[in-house]
């Protein structure tokens, strides 16, 4: 017997120590194996990331675009991505018994990722042509005078003998209109592959000159490398094409082949040009030189007339003090135009007269002064009057030079900095601002600017700007500045504080933003016992401040330490007992911030993006508090209970629903802000949203908000009342919308498969007037109808909406569906804007059935539709087909047509536009604009009336890129 149980153990006992033995091997292959897959995964990450860098920059000129087989590799590995991360979470901790089954699923999704990194080198390059475009157009002014200089520049360009021009002038003569005048004419010429404009930053900073270049280029630098290495891989790519390099406002020498441009020569068929305000500079290129002389008398008066405006001739005795005035003004275009700009609308004689003595005096004050233009610059500054809009001008001066600034982010630093007060509510100080920024663009001290392609969320927003003309900054700097006591070396490349010597003497306001300050001198603490305002933002690597740096400047009022390196506030923070507004924007490594509490006049908190950790400490006391930005904060768990109903006076508030356990509390604290007029607010998710909008149906009425939901990179802030909403799965998820919701934005949104009058989702929203939907891949069709319906019983929301975009959803075919209906249709009948882009199964724009509706409608813009064949369709409906259907677009103003290579028809045989039974454009058409890619195609259309082409073809514009 117990022969039989030591055989019987001895047997176990082998099996268990190969069953353990197995199970060890089993454990250890998986764990090789998911760590295998974990490194092939980052791999394909990391593949692309750089394929979509590399296709960013590609598509950054406009003359290339991705590939379908890139496109479709892109959207699987991004799946993949998604899944495989998805499953490894899952596995985490697996029990030992299922790793053997799971681990030949581990192995198969191996195999999988291997194979889309295979496919993924594209050997053969991951876009494709456009056609050529040698760069984009930029908006300027006609010119007035200069037609000599410009023909002798442009003989320059197009002969062999002449590789460095040198436009030289006094600021402000019009050496840049010239240029970009010239630079749009050599669009058209087919000699240079490319034409690049960079305009180069003052002081020279050949790191962002090589940048700006290899962008123009449509290449990458590495941002790691040493600058001489950089200029030799610059010099490899600009060797590749024959190129015009325009490069605008230089002040400094420097060496063509240190930053990595080649050598303008007969051989290479290359083209350089400067514009300088020094010869020397020119020189010292080897410039052939080209002076730009001030306007004549005669071209001086017609350019003052063309601002001022015509009517001032018929004021009696006028016009003697008017070519008086011209006269003063020196010939150069850019005082002409503002001081034009400052007396517009004046009508009385004795005003002009006196105008006259006071630009005279003018003159004569400033007779010391380095630039000639700033004697009449000055003169349109004083002639602003009031205290208020002088310093809201100069205190655009403290951004760096070229900087473009949105309206918001101004009006914003006014009322920080208490230019714009004792108004009763946020929005008439923004009424105000508006008006003031409309008034310095009328006087021409502002320039309108619209800053370009926005990057929020990963899809672009045009946002309107404006900035100072260098000429006009340096007048207020040198000239008017130090008469405030403003210091401002803003975007100077320094890389250090200015020592207590190199400080204007008792200064009232210093801007150092944009420069390299890595930190401050532990013994440094400047005595300024009356500076308000202290700038150092966009020092990107300053990472600490001393303690005593701020021991002297009890008076400071705003202090903006915004996209810095900073780590901790020093606790002298709390002895700034006058300070107004503190600006902490993307702080992404600062954590704590000291005691507040001492902070009673505190009217600005923007934590926006920061990395605290901890409610600052005091903010309860911090009764005056009217701004407080806390989105995008994520260390940040909660808002202690009671502090948000001691902020009664908060009129802005922008901040995130942190925990669910604390989100209920907090909205609740919020309903009782009496005077909040603007809530941001971010959502992780759906029922989150819904439970605030339900909660919140009193308070809709009270405040603007701006909300998002999933996805959080930043607000769009386009109107009062907006919501986005970002990949998030809508489909069958019932989401409560607001009722005075005013702006939707629908982005990268799963399982929206309905059209819009069939979902659920715009039922409630009675104010909609914008919807964009971006990103969504299912959906087919914007509305549709068949004989069971009607357009009158579609989604009455459809026919308030007054705009329209869509964005990127590649399934889309119809605008609007019409199966079996023979009737006009009356759908969005109030539709102003038109926007569809990157729709590639789209054939047919707008059926004939319902035009009749869109009497409304201003602007259409089609861009980047592969398949567009008709813009206008033909009718399916045997009723509307059988004679011809007359119709009008009575407010149509502009008809953009870009990158459609498919297309064959702006109107079918069946529609025409009639007046008086003859062919008649839109009676308020101002331009139609199509891709000079489509220039032939225009060119070869074959119109049904003889007098079709002539009657649109004033109305024709050729453009390089939608943001013309």
């Amino acid at each position: 017997m117990a022969d039989i149980a030591g055989a019987i153990f001895s047997a176990l006992s082998c099996i268990c120590g190969t069953l353990n033995c197995n199970c060890i091997d089993q454990h250890r292959n998986f764990n090789d194996d998911v760590g295998e897959l974990r490194r092939k995964l980052d791999s394909l990450t990391s593949r692309k990331q750089d394929i979509e860098s590399r296709i960013q920059v590609a598509e950054a000129c406009g003359g290339q675009m991705v590939g379908q087989q890139v496109q479709e590799w892109l959207k699987q590995a991004q799946e993949i991505n998604v899944k495989v991360r998805a499953f490894l979470e899952k596995v985490q901790g697996v029990k030992w018994y299922k790793r053997a089954c799971l681990d030949k699923r581990v192995c198969r999704k191996i195999n999988v990722v291997k194979e889309m990194l295979e496919i993924g080198c594209f050997p053969e390059g991951l876009v494709i042509e456009r056609a050529p475009a040698r760069g984009n157009i930029i908006p300027t002014e006609n010119l007035m005078g200069g037609i000599s200089t410009k023909e002798e520049i442009w003989e320059y360009l197009m002969g062999d003998e002449v590789g460095m021009i040198g436009v030289c002038g006094i600021g402000g003569v019009g050496k840049t209109t010239i240029m970009k005048n010239l630079h749009n004419d050599l669009q058209r010429e087919t000699r240079f592959q490319k034409v690049i404009w960079v305009t180069v930053s003052h002081p020279l900073n050949v790191f962002k000159l090589q940048k700006k270049i290899a962008s123009a280029m449509c290449e990458r630098l590495p941002e790691d490398e040493e600058v001489m290495m950089r200029a030799a891989a610059l010099m490899e790519i600009m060797r590749r094409e024959r190129f015009v390099l325009i490069l605008d406002d230089v002040w400094e020498r420097f060496s063509l082949k240190d930053v990595g441009i080649p050598d303008p020569k007969a051989q290479n068929g290359c083209k350089v040009v400067v514009t300088s305000r020094s010869i020397e500079v020119c020189s010292y290129l080897h410039c052939k030189i080209v002076k730009v002389q001030p306007l004549s008398q005669k071209e001086s008066l017609k350019l003052f007339l063309n601002t001022v405006g015509d009517g001032v001739l018929e004021v009696p005795g006028l016009e003697e003090i008017l070519k008086l005035i011209v006269k003063e003004c020196a010939g150069l275009p850019l005082a002409i135009v503002v001081i034009a700009g400052s007396m517009r609308g004046v009508d009385d004689v004795n005003v002009w007269r006196n105008a006259l003595t006071e630009l005279r005096d003018h003159v004569m004050s400033v007779q010391d002064s380095n630039d000639e233009i700033f004697k009449q610059l000055r003169f349109s500054f004083d002639r602003l009057g009031s205290l208020e809009v002088k310093n809201c001008f100069l205190y655009c001066s403290f951004f760096e030079e070229d900087y473009v600034f949105s309206r918001r982010e101004l009006i914003e630093s006014w009322i920080d900095e208490g230019l714009i007060d004792g108004l009763p509510s946020r929005k008439a100080a923004y009424d105000r601002g508006y008006a003031i920024i409309d008034r310095l663009e009328k006087n021409f001290l502002l320039e309108k600017e619209t800053s370009g392609p926005i990057a929020i969320g990963g899809y672009g927003f045009d946002v309107d700007g404006a900035k100072m003309h260098d000429v006009v900054r340096d007048m207020a700097i040198i000239s008017i500045g130090p008469e405030f006591g403003y210091m401002i070396k803003a975007g100077m490349n320094l890389v250090e504080l200015p020592n207590e010597q190199g400080w204007v003497k008792d200064p009232k306001k210093l801007s150092l933003m944009a420069n390299n300050i890595l930190k401050v001198p532990l013994s440094l603490s400047p005595k300024c016992p009356t500076l308000s305002t202290l700038i150092l933002s966009s020092n990107l690597n300053l990472s600490e401040i001393p303690e005593s740096f701020f021991g002297e400047m009890l008076a400071l009022k705003v202090l903006d330490l915004s996209y810095t390196a900073i780590k901790t506030l020093p606790n002298s923070i709390s002895n700034l007992e006058n300070l107004s507004a503190l600006r902490l924007q993307h702080c992404m490594k600062l954590k704590y911030l000291p005691s507040l509490v001492n902070l009673r006049g505190l009217k600005k908190l923007d934590l926006h993006g920061a990395r605290i950790k901890v409610f600052p400490q005091g903010m309860g006391k911090l009764i005056g508090l009217e701004y407080l930005d806390l989105l995008f904060c994520p260390n940040l768990k909660e808002i202690p209970t009671g502090i948000l109903p001691d902020l009664s006076n908060l009129q802005y508030l922008a901040v995130c629903c942190l925990q669910e356990t604390t989100m209920v509390r907090n909205l609740e604290e919020v309903a009782r802000l009496k005077k909040l007029e603007t809530l941001e607010c971010k959502f992780d998710d759906i029922r989150d949203f819904n439970y605030f909008v339900n909660k919140f149906k009193d308070f809709q009425s009270a405040a603007a908000y701006s909300l998002m939901v999933a996805r959080a990179e930043d607000m769009i802030r386009k109107s009062k009342y907006e919501l986005v909403i970002a990949d998030c799965e809508i489909g069958e998820e019932c989401i409560v919308l607001p009722n005075n919701l005013e702006d939707l934005w629908i982005i990268d949104c799963k399982n929206m498969k309905s059209s819009l009058d069939k979902t659920a989702l715009l039922e409630k929203a009675n104010e909609l007037r914008r919807c964009h939907i971006r990103d969504s891949e299912e959906i087919e069709c914007v509305v549709e109808l068949d004989s069971s319906s009607s357009s009158s019983s579609c989604c009455p929301v459809l026919n308030k909406l007054e705009l329209l975009e869509l964005w990127g959803l590649h399934r889309l075919c119809e605008l609007v569906r019409v199966e079996g209906v023979a009737t006009p249709l009356h759908v969005f009948s109030n539709l102003k804007q038109l926007d569809i882009s990157y729709c590639p199964r789209m054939r047919k724009l707008l059926p004939l059935e319902l035009l009749q509706a869109l009497q409304n409608l201003e602007t259409i813009y089609v861009d980047d539709c592969e398949q567009m064949e008709e813009i206008i369709a033909s009718s399916d409906s045997d009723t509307l087909s059988s004679d011809k259907f007359t119709f009008t677009f009575p407010k149509l103003r502009i008809l953009r047509l870009w990158d459609l290579p498919q297309l064959k028809s702006i109107c079918s045989d069946e529609g025409v536009v009639l007046d008086n039974g003859q062919p008649s454009p839109p009676p308020h058409l101002r331009v139609i604009e199509i891709g000079e890619e489509s220039k032939e195609w225009w060119e070869s259309v074959e119109w049904d009336h003889p007098n079709a082409k002539n009657l649109l073809q004033p109305f024709l514009k050729y453009s390089n890129s939608w943001w013309d």
